[in-house]
């Protein structure tokens, strides 16, 4: 059996190889990253196929059939009812195509393949004054094709409606090969447009059939989703054969081309935030705003979003956006709506117009797919019931049944979501990990199934049924319409090969769920995981595919870091997602089944760049590069590693040991002896060799301290421990002495860490940074070891660093660090490496970098004016994990206007160094840096702090970047105490 299994395997493959021009591929990596989507639900699928054109859908089709596999057409995977997902062979439209075949902006109309991204259309169309109407939170990465098939909406639905009202004309082809171009309208004999014979008369035959069925049987809400929309073929609705095809979720037909309405986009537009005492009263109030045409209703409470900044008092808010001609007009509509709100119960306002406001804003709401699965006290939460609507008039009543149910069977969630259509989003707190809590989540759907129609609503508003909800629809429609349903699937697929399962004929709502596999006991792991209770799993589980990451382009004013090297290559696997989908595979251990000596982990981990940029960025909190150093500490365990974690993970073990031959081998390093140094190194040819300083910056300090004590100069100002790290030191020490410069500029006292325990004899702690402890080796944060994943030499690292610093830390000093990378590894992965040690706690504690110590620790400083535009980019890590507001109010405060670019600078530390790691460096650098240096005018300063964003300026742009200490070093003049004389 085993052998005939494997045999159709291969004739299979053979197959498709051969009658495709697309990628096809059985590995197991690939197979891997399509096993989920954004549901509860897993299924691993034979094949991945990404088709070219509507010729390769026609052929994969052909094969499948001919073999009995089943077809999954899939986008962008952000479904959220389990649809995008199935065992046979999957269709990728994303990676082909996605192209827009026209856009007649006369017409309104474009015409579009079904990978599309939505925010590729809407630039398209806004150059044209016009947009796509629906816009689901994930706008940046999901496709035309998946919204057609789940008839997606969004929080403009009130005013632009749902997919189903955009979509004018559809082209499928159906499992057994029959072209359809579905449209509006009948033929001569009264059946709907652009059917083949067969279909033609079936479909005109079963509607006839059942035309008082269809005119009774569905709710009338604005978000019905639920079911196929066979009413949408009754004579009085004209026969709208697209329209009734929308929202079957690649049941009947695989999408190849779509013409879609677009709309005007108003000119201006006022967002008008109302706050209410609570949710019930936000529910009961939104359906009253309607006959003011906004374009938005959303509502949130404060268990999802309090405390957000730019919110006004309450404990929920409506987001209204109001549009208008002009902003004068916008403002004005916005203005009436919230006095009518006021006398109708708003308790407060806030009336946001300028576009950046608005976009904060707005993203929170954007973010809330993601931030909702995780409680306040970090339970986990799941969709499942996602997206339920009721009429909107009807949402107060409704969500107060709905708060009471989850109370009866123990449950919580944050409600939120389209409150102006009656639709509610919301994830709950499902135990979906044993038996108890798997029998209450479907004792719990049984009930608010049965809740949702008591409320005249629809077991979906927006995201489809899929397997979560397809079956509870007899509970909907009753056993009698789900029956059309049935025969209606059975005429256009007879072999049931598209997406089985859904819909009609569904898989249990309990079966197939993604957690069936993992281990049930925490996995040993080196980092202590303190947000996912030190399990491994738990934090692999963040990624429930809303899929952020995947976001290719950046808008205007973003700041953003997720994900650079899917943005620089396209790929999935090198996604945030795609890479936490491929270790929840190796936990699961089905598909990919070498555990941690996973090639294809290993192989998907490579081109992360551990910018860390998904800690922040991912509305989860998904921490890829924690995750990558955890795997390749254990993958390497007692075996060879690269030869760059050798040279490059023990970085400082090396500039330790040349620093004394600095000159020597600088000189060396323009020779050809470096090709063959870059090649046992594992260096990418291409890269330089930075220059090593000839004096090091600690060099530098301590010979400056002789002088000092020697002419007896006073020392004053309240003490700062300043880091001198790996980089700074060997490399950048321009920075560290700048840096001195402006921090006793600004009257503190900086101070060097000990090499070595502070203690005397009597136990006493002489004063920090004596010249006779030089002897010892630096303190290292252990940055190098954790990228390459050396994480047992980056423990012992990160220990002694503690033992010595954590007698002065007790003593209140702070820790400027200068190098942002190092800053956050002594933040977060030292707590997170050495979690038993509450010194190490204390030492993250009290980290700063520098421009939060001068404005924590001199607050009445006055940097010097520079006036001059800046440009560059925020460290990675340091938008990740620091934070940038202190280092925006420092410019501001010198007068360094403009802003910094979001992204990675593509060289990362090690990364960018290593060999094969050159083009998707260089690609990163291309996605927002370099041009923004390019395009800055003459005499802007370029701003870099990072030692990597530095090199990657210097070695591909024309315009060499500088840390804001040297800026503001330069700005103060020349020093007037004589240490010109002392090498400076």
């Amino acid at each position: 059996m085993a052998d005939r299994t494997e045999t159709e395997k291969r004739n299979l493959e053979k197959e498709l190889a051969a009658a495709v021009r697309g990628e096809v591929s059985f590995a197991a990596a690939d197979r891997a990253l399509m096993t989920m989507d954004a549901s509860n639900y897993r299924r691993v699928p034979r094949a991945v196929v990404a088709p070219r054109d509507a010729g390769d859908v026609a052929a994969a089709l052909r094969v499948c059939r001919e073999h009995g596999v089943p077809v999954v057409p899939r986008g962008g995977g952000t479904s959220i009812a389990g649809q995008a997902t199935g065992v046979g062979v999957v269709l990728d439209f994303t990676r082909h195509m996605r192209r827009i075949v026209s856009l007649d902006p006369a017409a309104r109309t474009a015409v579009v393949q079904p990978g599309v991204i939505l925010d590729d259309l809407r630039a398209a169309a806004g150059a044209h004054g016009l947009t796509f109407g629906p816009d689901p939170s994930t706008h940046s990465r999901c496709t035309l094709g998946g919204m057609i098939g789940n008839n997606s909406c969004g929080s403009h639905s009130v005013a632009w409606g749902t997919t189903a009202d955009s979509v004018r004309e559809l082209e499928l082809l159906t499992y057994g090969g029959e072209q359809v171009r579905a449209g509006r309208g009948t033929d001569r004999t009264g059946a709907p447009t652009g059917l083949p014979p067969r279909l033609r008369d079936g479909v005109k035959a079963l509607v006839d059939a059942e035309l008082a069925l269809l005119r009774t049987g569905y709710p009338d809400l604005p978000r019905r989703i639920s079911g196929y929309a066979l009413d949408a073929l009754l004579p009085e609705a004209g026969t709208d054969l697209a329209r009734a095809l929308t929202g079957s979720e690649g049941t009947l037909g695989v999408l190849t081309e779509a013409t879609v309405r677009l709309v005007e986009t108003p000119a201006a537009r006022a967002l008008a935030v109302l706050g209410y005492p609570d949710e019930s009263a936000a529910a009961e109030a939104a359906h009253t705003l309607l006959p003011h045409q906004p374009m938005t209703v959303e509502g949130m409470a404060a268990d999802l979003v309090g405390g957000a900044a730019g919110l006004p008092k309450g404990g929920a808010w409506l987001f209204v956006e109001m549009g208008g001609g002009s902003p004068g007009e916008a403002t004005a509509r916005a203005e009436a709506l919230c006095r009518a709100a006021a006398a109708d119960g708003a308790t407060d306002h806030t009336l946001v117009t300028d576009p950046a406001g608005q976009r904060a804003l707005w993203r929170i709401r954007e973010d809330a797919s993601g931030t909702a699965t995780r409680l306040s006290d970090g339970s986990e939460a799941w969709p499942g019931w996602e997206d339920c609507a009721v009429p909107p008039a009807r949402l107060g009543p409704y969500l107060r049944d709905f708060r009471a149910l989850l109370t009866q069977h123990g449950l919580r969630g944050t409600p939120y979501g389209h409150f102006g259509d009656g639709c509610i989003h919301i994830r709950i707190d499902f135990d979906l990990l044993t038996a108890p809590g798997i029998r209450r989540f479907r004792e719990f759907s049984y009930d608010l199934g049965e809740l949702v129609v008591a409320h005249g609503g629809s077991l979906s508003g927006e995201h489809g049924d899929g397997q979560a909800r397809a079956e509870l629809l007899p509970k909907m429609y009753g056993p009698e319409l789900v029956g059309v349903f049935e025969r209606f699937k059975s005429l256009w697929d007879p072999a049931a090969g598209l997406n089985p399962g859904m819909l009609v004929r569904p898989a249990r709502l309990d079966e197939n769920l993604r957690f069936e596999l993992l281990p049930e006991r925490p996995v040993p792991v080196e980092f202590g995981y303190p947000h996912d209770n030190g399990d491994f799993s738990a934090a692999v589980r963040r990624c429930v595919g809303v899929a952020k990451c995947r976001n290719a382009a950046t808008g205007p004013g973003s700041t953003d870091v997720m994900c650079p090297s899917f943005r620089a290559t396209g790929e999935e696997q090198h996604s945030t997602r795609g890479r936490a989908r491929l270790l929840h595979e190796m936990l699961a251990g089905e598909v990919i089944t070498d555990g941690w000596q996973s090639p294809e982990v290993r192989d998907a981990l490579d081109l992360c760049l551990s910018c860390k940029g998904c800690r922040s960025d991912c509305p989860v909190g998904v921490d890829m590069a924690t995750y990558k150093a955890e795997f390749l500490h254990h993958h390497y365990e007692g075996r060879l590693r690269p030869a760059a974690h050798y040279s490059m993970g023990r970085l400082p073990q090396w500039l330790r040991a040349a620093a004394p031959a600095a000159p020597a081998l600088n000189a060396l390093a323009r020779t050809p002896l470096a090709a063959v140094a870059k090649r046992l190194g594992g260096i990418a040819p291409e890269r330089p060799i930075p220059q090593l300083a000839t004096e090091t910056f600690t060099r530098w300090w301590w010979r400056r301290r002789k002088q000092a004590a020697r002419a007896g100069a006073p020392a004053g100002g309240r003490t700062v421990i300043l880091w001198p790290d790996t980089f700074t030191n060997h490399l950048s020490p321009e920075v560290g002495r700048s840096a001195v410069r402006v921090l006793e500029a600004a009257g503190l006292r900086p101070l060097l860490p000990p090499t070595a325990p502070l203690r005397r004899p009597g136990g006493a702690l002489p004063q920090p940074g004596l010249p006779r402890l030089r002897r010892h080796r630096p303190l290292c944060c252990g940055l190098t070891y954790v990228s390459t994943g050396q994480l047992d030499q980056a423990r012992a690292e990160m220990r002694r660093t503690v033992e010595i610093l954590s007698p002065l830390l007790r003593d209140g000093h702070p820790l400027v660090v200068l190098e942002p990378s190092c800053a956050a590894a002594l933040r977060t992965d030292l707590p997170e490496l050495l979690p038993d040690d509450p010194r190490a706690a204390q030492l993250a504690s009290s980290v700063r970098t520098f421009a939060q110590a001068l404005e924590e620790l001199a607050p009445d400083w006055q940097p010097p004016r520079i006036d001059r535009p800046v440009t560059g980019q925020t460290h990675c890590h340091q938008h990740a994990v620091l934070g940038d507001a202190a280092d925006r109010r420092l410019r501001e405060r010198a007068g360094l206007t403009g802003r910094l670019t979001g992204g990675c600078c593509g060289l990362a530390g090690n990364f960018g160094f290593e060999a094969g790691h050159y083009d998707v460096s260089v690609a990163c650098a291309e996605d927002q840096l370099l041009p923004a240096v390019r395009e800055a005018p003459e005499g802007t300063e370029v701003l870099a702090d990072g030692f990597s964003c530095r090199t990657q300026l210097d070695q591909l742009g024309d315009r060499p970047g500088r840390h804001l200490a040297e800026v503001l070093a330069e700005a103060l003049g020349e020093e007037t105490s004589g240490e010109e004389d002392e090498g400076t």
